[in-house]
């Protein structure tokens, strides 16, 4: 006889609240910090959070480990378990509830009533997934009503982290309630791997799902052409063209300073996002044109030094131009062609020109893009989706093509059924 408490957990019926929230500091040693609904810090994620920090992680991926513990910390309310006394029942629960699950939708910043009202509404229960249809442009999907698979595996990630950092510490459950895949309990990855072999990619967690291995979509020149013809000021042109020419990811450039810029050897620093290391690279003529344009433009409306930033809001007052406003003018471009391409894609895109060009080696592109192996560089070997569309479609017209040739080809010449029937043909 099954106990009511050992009875398995309706998930089809739970309805989690809208409980805590991540806040963003302007204090260097606390960038993010998870508070509950009563406004008080919880401890345990501060104190993982500051473990983080002291290993020289970014504030981007305190942001990112904070809202997967926040999503965690809502599903343990809404079946009221503390996060101590949670087991691998419950996280498998979550693991299951994650996936099924719809986002739930963010209110807009300037609706301040409409926030207050759906604060207190829990999150809307699951609905049928959604097929998404991908877009005429670019063929991509958009983002669906639910998690993505690599959210969820990010999200097991870093919970069992969490709990490894209290386990270690004497302060959590005795057990990770996030457990390794079976085939590793007990003992250590590739423990009897060959060292002829190349190592295989493995999941470590139980309760992590599998992924697609996705590859990189650039934007097609005729298409930026078209993209870039939408950019409505010098600022956004020189922005795009630094992008698509460095191969630096969005956040990395939107940290430049005006001292980083240096058109004479046309060279830009960045901060690199893993190593946290500063990096010249060289970029396009026409990104240092469009740049002076721009700094021609809002000469004398922004604080001047070489240690001031390099991109400001176009709008008064004068701000440091954030990823999200940066994101925002991008989308606004992609609207207009009615596509649906990403800042990301942009580094994408300078990625497969430079592996086109023949004489410039893979190690030189790798160097560019700041990746740790050359094996993540290989990716962009592969040719882009659109062209082997084009290349299985010219395929399709040859055959077609040969088939018509080879049907003329066939049957007899008209001089020699004249000849065979004593009469004329053709």
């Amino acid at each position: 006889m099954i106990r009511a408490e050992d009875a398995p957990r309706d998930l089809s019926a739970l309805v989690v609240p809208r409980w805590g929230t991540l806040e963003a500091t302007d204090d260097v040693f606390e960038p993010y910090r998870l508070v509950g609904a009563d406004g008080a810090v919880v401890s345990p994620v501060a104190a993982y959070l500051k473990e983080l920090q002291a290993c020289g992680r970014a504030a981007s991926t305190l942001r990112s480990y904070g809202m997967d513990l926040l999503r965690w910390f809502r599903f343990l309310r809404a079946i009221e378990v503390g996060w101590d006394q949670a087991t691998r029942v419950e996280a498998r629960d979550f693991c299951c509830w994650v996936q099924v699950t719809d986002k739930p939708v963010r209110p807009h910043w300037r609706r301040e009533a409409d926030d207050a009202r759906r604060a207190a509404s829990p999150v809307p229960a699951a609905r049928p997934t959604r097929v998404d249809v991908p877009n005429t442009v670019t063929g991509k999907t958009g983002p669906g009503v639910r998690y993505a698979p690599a959210t969820v595996a990010h999200c097991e990630t870093v919970l069992r982290s969490f709990y490894d950092f209290h386990l270690e510490a004497g302060s959590g459950p005795m057990v990770n309630p996030f457990p390794l895949a079976r085939d590793r309990r007990g003992g250590r990855a590739n423990a009897h791997h060959n060292p002829m072999e190349s190592f295989k990619k493995e999941r470590t967690g139980r309760y992590r799902p599998r992924m697609a291995q996705r590859v990189p979509r650039q934007i097609p020149d005729r298409k930026f052409d078209e993209l870039f013809a939408q950019l409505s000021s010098h600022r956004d042109r020189a922005l795009v063209a630094f992008w698509v020419s460095t191969g630096a990811r969005a956040a990395e450039l939107l940290g430049a300073t005006c001292g980083d810029a240096d058109p004479g050897q046309q060279l830009i620093t960045v901060i690199r996002k893993g190593t946290r290391f500063m990096q010249q690279l060289p970029a396009s003529p026409d990104a240092f044109v469009w740049l002076r344009l721009y700094q021609v433009q809002i000469q004398g409306l922004v604080p001047v030094g070489l240690d001031q930033p390099l991109w400001w809001t176009l709008r008064r007052p004068f701000r440091s131009l954030t990823y999200h406003a940066a994101r925002a003018m991008f989308t606004r471009a992609n609207a207009a062609l009615g596509a649906n391409w990403s800042l990301h894609d942009l580094r994408h895109s300078a990625a497969y020109r430079m592996i086109r060009d023949p004489a410039m080696p893979l190690t030189d592109v790798q160097w560019v893009l700041g990746h740790a192996q050359l094996s993540t560089t290989q990716v962009y070997l592969a040719a882009p989706a659109e062209d082997v569309i084009a290349a299985v479609l010219a395929h399709h017209a040859r055959q077609a093509q040969n088939r018509s040739a080879a049907d003329s080809s066939m049957g007899y010449r008209p001089e020699s059924l004249s000849v065979l029937f004593g009469r004329e043909f053709g």
